[in-house]
């Protein structure tokens, strides 16, 4: 070997070297612990499935985020009171049907769900009751704003899942506690905070339990012969559905609880249903459904199918929807629980004075601590536009339409442009909603996504808290509460959802600071 040639390998290494201790540099975690916590999410359930049936982890932040425990009490507090308030509107048809019915002209989906609405009750002249039992499965979404504090962003009445990776989430930073504490430690805002306990998985598990329970001791009490079967629990998912861990992670844990779980699509259920006595909903090959819970619905998709060729997009599928609230279930959510859990429902509570709230069941103290966590809205109209375009300080608000998941909201100079393509008769499909600016971590965490981690130096949060109604009554054993979903995102995104947007799962700890 030439002195030239061992230069240059020297100076060769020399580079290589200089480049593994800069790639080393973005390692801000050791990958081997990086590969320990995913191997550990996918034990235990926490991924999506790929469309060649392996699993893809969920993204997630290495250490939680911290709250101040006088905001997360409140939190708790309140939000089992708007899960009170959304259970008695949504069984008050005569205030759905006059106060949404503008909205349902404007949105060709909601549309279709009113038109479902009046046929399970009929209108103000000829009201229905509808046999379907009322099982109000509800998450509602906050965000800290750093100057408001702590406000509603939605509504989550149906499909409202992630409960189960919540719990997971909680698990998980235990365990990078346990097993790497100085990484933990290293990435955590507060040395001293505290994890809050998040039994998302039991809760709703037991909710939903107590619930096809009391339809079972129904059916037994009308004298029902020969049902030795336990009591069976139905979840309407999406064809190819690829968020299916979570689901059955829920599952698991009512059949703990002794609940046949069962699990089909709308376009199954078309052909697989039919009445049995005194209301009984049957499938077949199965026998007697005591509770349906949707995990679809919210969207024309979930009830296309193109081979059909309806005249009327998706009327199969729906009119499925309705014949199974045409019996006696508990049933999450029923068609009056999304009307009531819509944007524009949110904006007309809104607007309202607390003093309104008491007619569906809340003190007026009750009723004040709700309008506290409820962010300004607007409609849109004419008047409004006129505002929005020459006084609003436009990066203040968001534009948001019906739609469920990410990708309906419009912010700050695009909301102009967005408004002024908008026909008249589409504006009650649409509002206006004081924008929330939450506080930023203090600490950079370390985001894991398809296994790299990146460096977060503005993560915020999103805090999801479920509730359990059944009959407008409390099925949990925090008076109704039932755990918390934590998605955090950087400021600079703004879709924050885990599944499709720049979301990462994430978790609680308190501060008494």
């Amino acid at each position: 070997m030439t002195n030239e040639t061992i230069n240059n390998w020297v100076a060769n290494n020399q580079v290589a070297s200089h480049q593994a201790a800069n790639m080393d540099q973005t390692q801000f975690v050791s990958q081997q612990v990086i590969e320990d916590i995913i191997e550990w999410e996918i034990m235990h359930g926490v991924a999506f499935r790929q469309a060649d049936n392996s699993a893809r982890h969920v993204p997630f932040s290495i250490a939680p985020m911290t709250i101040e425990r006088p905001v997360y009490e409140h939190l708790l507090s309140v939000t089992p009171l708007i899960a009170k308030l959304i259970s008695n509107v949504s069984e008050d048809h005569d205030f759905l049907q006059d106060s949404l019915r503008d909205m349902a002209k404007a949105d060709p989906f909601f549309g279709r769900l009113m038109e479902l609405h009046l046929q399970a009750h009929g209108d103000a002249l000829q009201r229905k009751q509808a046999a379907r039992q009322p099982l109000l499965l509800m998450r509602t979404d906050f965000m800290d704003d750093r100057k408001h504090g702590a406000k509603v962003i939605e509504f989550n009445g149906i499909a409202a899942g992630m409960g189960p990776f919540g719990q997971r989430a909680t698990q998980l930073h235990h365990f990078v506690k346990e097993q790497w504490n100085e990484v933990y430690q290293h990435w955590l805002e507060d040395d001293l905070a505290i994890a809050a306990d998040n039994f998302g998985m039991q809760q709703l598990a037991l909710g939903i339990a107590t619930a096809t329970h009391k339809v079972k001791v129904h059916f037994s009490d009308l004298g029902e012969q020969n049902d030795t079967q336990k009591p069976t629990f139905l979840m309407v998912v999406q064809k190819d559905e690829d968020n299916v861990y979570d689901q059955h992670l829920l599952e698991v844990e009512l059949q703990k609880q002794g609940i046949r779980t069962l699990r089909r699509t709308f376009e199954q259920l078309s052909t697989q249903l039919s009445s049995g006595d005194n209301q009984r909903l049957i499938l077949e090959g199965v026998g007697a459904i005591d509770t349906v819970y949707l995990r679809a619905g919210y969207q024309y998709t979930d009830y296309w199918v193109p081979e059909l060729n309806e005249d009327i997009c998706c009327h199969t599928l729906s009119q499925t929807r309705l014949f199974i609230e045409q019996h006696y279930v508990a049933m999450n959510a029923t068609i009056s629980q999304q009307l009531a859990t819509s944007k524009s429902m949110q904006m007309l509570l809104t607007m309202m004075p607390a003093q309104d709230y008491t007619r569906w069941g809340l003190t007026l103290e009750e009723a004040q601590r709700v309008k506290s966590v409820l962010a300004d809205m607007k409609p849109v109209s004419m008047q409004t536009i006129e505002w929005f375009n020459h006084s609003a300080d436009k990066q203040e608000w968001v534009l948001k339409n019906q739609g469920e998941g990410g990708g309906h909201c419009v912010f700050g100079e695009d909301i102009t442009e967005t408004i002024a393509n908008l026909k008249a008769e589409e504006y009650d499909a649409w509002a206006l909603m004081q924008r929330l600016y939450p506080h930023e971590r203090d600490t950079p965490t370390i985001a894991v996504r398809d296994g790299k981690q990146t460096l977060v130096k503005d993560l915020v949060s999103e805090i999801g808290l479920f509730t359990a109604h059944y009959q407008g009554e409390a099925v949990t054993e925090q008076n109704g509460y039932a755990g918390y979903l934590i998605r955090s995102k950087p400021a600079s995104e703004n879709e924050g959802g885990i599944h499709s947007g720049k979301g990462i799962l994430d978790s609680l700890v308190l501060t008494d600071k």
